[in-house]
């Protein structure tokens, strides 16, 4: 059974150090940027707005979720265990993720902050339902880089 749960201190340091994507995808490695390593790891930095989503006491992904200055606006960022991406996985995923998200913040919209290199992501958001609300460069892994706003009204 899949449950979603406050992101425990073991499951941020298994992220943090254990998961390693392949090829362009190694941009999400967490040690990529030492900023987001640094907020995963420490409970302090992560507060109560990450969650760990596991099957069977297995995890198999985790998200965050920031407030943003709009009311009931949020944004989500997040992430599924490397030996799972690229198989179909995401969309089961990702909708779980919007359907707790709805049910325990009685949100408007959705943002997600997509790399636009990462056609697989985008291409899943919009078949969501999501929309590119606009392109910026975002400094990241040590350079500057394009993203993608997605948006998702409810």
């Amino acid at each position: 059974m899949t449950q979603i749960s406050t992101l425990t201190q073991e499951n941020a340091e298994i992220i943090a150090n254990n998961w390693h994507y392949d090829g362009i995808y190694q941009f999400y490695d967490m040690k990529a940027d030492p900023e987001d390593y640094q907020e995963l790891i420490s409970s302090r930095q992560r507060g109560d707005h990450y969650f760990q989503v596991t099957n069977e006491d297995v995890l198999i992904g985790f998200f965050a979720v920031e407030t943003t200055t709009q009311p009931f606006v949020l944004e989500i960022g997040l992430g599924m265990k490397p030996d799972l991406t690229g198989q179909g996985n995401g969309r089961k995923f990702v909708q779980l993720v919007l359907k707790y998200v709805q049910t325990t913040y009685h949100s408007h919209k959705i943002l997600f902050d997509v790399a636009e290199f990462n056609e697989r992501a985008r291409k899943l958001y919009s078949d969501l339902g999501f929309i590119t609300e606009h392109r910026h460069l975002q400094a990241t892994n040590g350079g500057k880089f394009s993203f993608v706003m997605m948006a998702l009204t409810l």
